[in-house]
């Protein structure tokens, strides 16, 4: 599909090239985004999958792939860099750092800093760093088109984890909506699920989703509910069990907030208000 902002100077066109990678994580599979143009560049690297290098040919054709640049370094994000290098050698690889999980990969990553600005397409798009979900996490702004590449920061009709125990933080990830709500960009395009029409909208929900969770958690420590699992019990009735992990990282990363906060504290698993 392909977008254009007809009263710009710049514009980019955007094709969305699917990662055929469907699964409990990635529901129906990742979003990368081709801006073509003067400077190819493709936003996320998917898993490898062999659909996607071949959608990813045709949407090129003639044209090379002048950079990737990949929104974090979760392996659904970044684990095609190898198989698109070994396609396209010419194409530069770029991410912010982590140095931990970067160097699982065979690519040479170029740092991108946050708010630098990145040529891409016809135009341009500004890195704005957005941690939480990852510490590496990046969305990327078409300033000129109003879109917001937004990569995990949200999910249409579903939440983002925030993996407590590997690099993620709810402090962070709230400050990150908020940043990006004060960019105020007239459509976000997500890594997973269809375009966001209406931004504020959907960050105000998120915020205010954990506002309530935090509130639950909150009462919960205030009726003497001490361990996180038990907690997770309490809120998430019915869960399968399939989610359960996912309900613990969510649950400790509200717990460790109220830490940070002074609200909270720990012993020995055990949790308590402060």
């Amino acid at each position: 599909m392909a977008h254009h902002a007809a009263a710009l100077i710049d514009i980019v066109q955007i094709t969305r090239i699917p990662g055929f990678n469907p699964g409990p994580m990635t529901g129906a599979g990742n979003n990368t985004y081709l801006l073509s143009g003067r400077e190819p560049v493709l936003l996320d690297a998917a898993t490898g999958e062999a659909g996607h290098l071949s959608a990813l040919a045709q949407a090129l054709g003639t044209d090379g792939l002048a950079q990737v640049l990949v929104t974090h370094a979760h392996p659904d994000h970044a684990d095609g860099s190898e198989p698109i290098a070994a396609r396209w050698p010419d194409a530069a690889f770029r991410k912010m750092p982590w140095p931990e999980r970067d160097r699982a990969h065979a690519v040479a990553w170029a740092p991108i800093a946050d708010d630098e600005l990145i040529p891409a397409g016809d135009g341009a798009v500004r890195a704005v760093h957005t941690p939480g979900h990852a510490p590496d996490h990046l969305c990327f702004f078409d300033e000129a088109g109003g879109t917001l590449f937004s990569a995990d920061l949200v999910v249409p009709g579903s939440t983002v984890v925030i993996p407590a125990s590997r690099g993620g933080s709810l402090s962070q990830y709230l400050a990150s909506l908020r940043r990006v709500q004060a960019l105020a960009p007239a459509r976000m395009l997500p890594a997973h699920g269809g375009p966001i029409d209406d931004p504020q909208a959907v960050l105000r929900s998120y915020l205010e989703h954990r506002q309530r969770r935090e509130d639950q958690i909150v009462a919960a420590l205030r009726a003497g509910t001490r361990r996180p699992e038990a907690i997770v019990d309490r809120l998430y009735d019915g869960l399968p069990a399939a989610l359960t992990a996912m309900a613990r990282e969510s649950v400790a990363a509200h717990l460790i907030k109220l830490r940070e906060e002074g609200r909270a504290r720990s012993d020995g698993g055990e949790w308590e208000l402060a």
